[in-house]
């Protein structure tokens, strides 16, 4: 049963991983004046454009932290 309670845990980590560094990524992307490299009237495009990069900004960092956890676990078996 503790091997389903590990499973479990690292699920939730891992989702809520997700959810903080997307949702850092989308208000550090607030920085970046983007509205001035598109057309005017453009606020959907925009909009778009800003979730998608947190999307892809956000997991990749989360990817880096999930893998970096995970390793820094496994080093007790090195010894």
């Amino acid at each position: 049963m503790e091997v389903y309670t590990q499973i479990g845990q690292q699920a939730l980590f891992g989702i809520i991983a997700y959810i903080f560094f997307i949702g850092v990524t989308f208000y550090a992307l607030q920085a970046f004046r983007l509205e001035q490299v598109f057309k005017k009237g453009k606020t959907f495009q925009i909009q778009v454009l800003y979730i998608l990069l947190s999307i892809a900004i956000g997991s990749s960092v989360a990817d880096f932290f999930i893998n970096f956890t995970n390793w820094s676990q496994n080093l007790p078996y090195l010894f």
